[in-house]
């Protein structure tokens, strides 16, 4: 597993000049393009009770709301 802090990240962002379409070239050979709309969100869903031995997407992720890392669903 590869760790990375939330501050890493965005400082990395803020570092880069990236756009919209940059993002769309790095993932579109995973995509089934017919149609609709692709929209990414970077929420986290709280979910304290889950299993991660049972449970593929549940994981710790930094909240925004809770200003700290939480078990849940990134959505």
């Amino acid at each position: 597993m590869v760790t990375l802090s939330h501050d890493s990240v965005n400082r990395f962002l803020l570092r880069e000049q990236y756009t919209p379409r940059d993002l769309f070239n790095e993932v579109k050979e995973h995509l089934i393009l017919r149609g609709g709309v692709a929209s990414g969100d970077d929420s986290v869903l709280d979910k304290p009770y889950s299993d991660l031995l049972k449970t593929d997407l549940i994981g710790y992720f930094w909240s925004g709301k809770h200003k700290r890392t939480v078990k849940g669903a990134s959505t």
